[in-house]
């Protein structure tokens, strides 16, 4: 798969917050990706340890790059049964690291953090979406139905889907007739 591909797959998953392709095969590309984005950072050419003003930030002291790029590699690998709960935000870090961290430190933190969980998601059974690439003229009725969520977190909640505000939607009817009744000619 070459990188257009994967970046492909991120962007959808960025997208949606769901995912479709098997784990061990998405893990080992996010895998390739997170080692790719983190060697385009100029601190990961630095000899020796991470910064020293990157140490008291939240990296272990006397940490090098290689040491911290397999420590973030290890974290995402651990992943058995699926991918974090957070594989949405992580894809959207790794899709554009340097215009929301500028530096190696920053990244790594964020990183982490979005590995550092335990909830993790299942393969979603609903349709692939369609490629920003191949837009069709006029929606099908296919692709107007809302489904209800068929994706859902391993110990946490089913994800979010958009099915429209149907309370607002109804308290701003009930408001307008209330206003509507309401009047009173002077």
């Amino acid at each position: 798969m070459n990188g257009e591909e994967i970046r492909g797959i991120m962007e959808v998953i960025a997208a949606t917050g769901k995912f479709w392709h098997d784990w061990d095969v998405l893990r080992s590309l996010l895998s390739f990706w997170l080692k790719q984005v983190m060697a385009e950072y100029p601190e990961s050419q630095m000899d020796g340890g991470i910064e020293s003003q990157d140490s008291q930030q939240g990296f272990l002291p006397d940490e090098t790059y290689p040491e911290l790029a397999t420590r973030l590699d290890e974290a995402l690998l651990s992943f058995i049964e699926g991918p974090p709960f957070t594989l949405q935000r992580l894809c959207e870090i790794l899709l554009a690291p340097r215009s929301i961290y500028p530096k190696l430190s920053k990244l790594a933190l964020a990183l982490e953090k979005n590995l550092l969980v335990t909830s993790t998601l299942i393969k979603c059974t609903d349709p692939y979406p369609i490629p920003r690439t191949q837009k069709l003229l006029e929606p099908t009725t296919e692709n107007k139905q809302i489904q209800g969520p068929s994706c859902s977190v391993h110990g946490g909640v089913n994800s979010v889907v958009f099915d429209g505000d149907e309370e607002m939607a109804e308290a701003e009817a009930d408001e307008d007739s209330t206003n509507k009744d309401s009047k009173v000619p002077r």
